[in-house]
């Protein structure tokens, strides 16, 4: 959950990175990680195991600099996209304050796709978040592969199984080579930051 401290003038955010295993979500951050400057982010996290890069979550700890005299501090997760690991990801989405969904454009991963995005719009009812109301980007990730021969979905087809699920604004990535992945930090970090300042406006007028 959001944290504003007037006393420090300080906006604390939390973003998870959410999809299908093996998706980018990992790849999102050690790219932002490696870009920034030292000064501006914090140590990076990462728990590993064999069959999915993240088995907990990854942890990327920015500062993002002054909005209207307050610092922006974001902590940006990622969640582990097996099945098995369902419990942690409902962990990792307690306190969410925005959700950037990375969906995979390889063709063998449509079905995943599509299970992983239910999957979050289903745990964040369950902690009573709107889908529809939370900040919530989605990236079609590996777009780069679209001119190789891997079989990949072209953008109409992931319109269909993704944006026509939760219709929200849609950035292509490559997170590999960095194409997409701040355009789409930037944006959710926007969205974010209103939304954080919103509610806790409406909630401190209704006390």
């Amino acid at each position: 959950m959001a944290l504003i401290d007037l006393s420090k003038k300080e906006v604390h955010c939390k973003i998870v990175y959410y999809g299908p295993g093996r998706c980018g979500k990992t790849t999102n951050l050690l790219y932002i990680y490696n870009a920034m400057n030292a000064n501006a982010r914090g140590k990076m996290l990462t728990i590993e195991t064999k069959g999915d890069r993240t088995l907990f979550f990854d942890l990327l700890p920015l500062n993002l600099g002054k909005v209207n005299g307050f610092e922006i501090k974001i902590q940006l997760y990622t969640v582990p996209g097996q099945a098995i690991y369902a419990a942690t990801r409902k962990l990792v989405l307690k306190g969410v304050d925005g959700l950037v969904f990375v969906a995979d454009s390889l063709r063998v991963r449509q079905a995943k796709n599509i299970e992983s995005l239910e999957d979050m719009k289903a745990n964040l009812l369950e902690q009573n978040i709107d889908p529809e109301e939370i900040p919530i980007i989605i990236q079609y990730n590996k777009r780069d592969l679209v001119s190789t021969p891997i079989p990949t979905l072209d953008l109409e087809e992931l319109d269909r199984d993704i944006k026509s699920r939760l219709d929200t604004l849609t950035f292509e990535a490559a997170a590999t080579k960095g194409a997409g992945v701040f355009e789409t930090l930037k944006e959710i970090s926007k969205r974010t930051v209103r939304y954080v300042a919103e509610k806790n406006l409406v909630s401190k007028k209704q006390k």
